[in-house]
């Protein structure tokens, strides 16, 4: 149960993972281009969703870089 557990992220796990900071987490979640889901007060992301999301190519968030 505990690896299940480790395949979701906090924003602070997340951050760590991606290299970037906090703040541009925020404010991709706010935008809508980063798979996450808020539980209360709180966002978590599966570390799955996070990885084919930057397959995919959504984590080039430069305009008309990814098409």
């Amino acid at each position: 149960m505990d690896e299940r557990l480790s395949d979701v992220l906090t924003i602070e796990e997340l951050s760590a993972y991606l290299k970037i900071p906090k703040s541009t987490l925020y404010k991709l979640v706010r935008e809508g281009k980063v798979p996450c889901r808020k539980i209360g007060r709180h966002w978590r992301f599966r570390k799955e969703a996070i990885d084919r999301w930057l397959e995919e190519g959504h984590g080039d968030t430069r305009d008309g870089e990814n098409e």
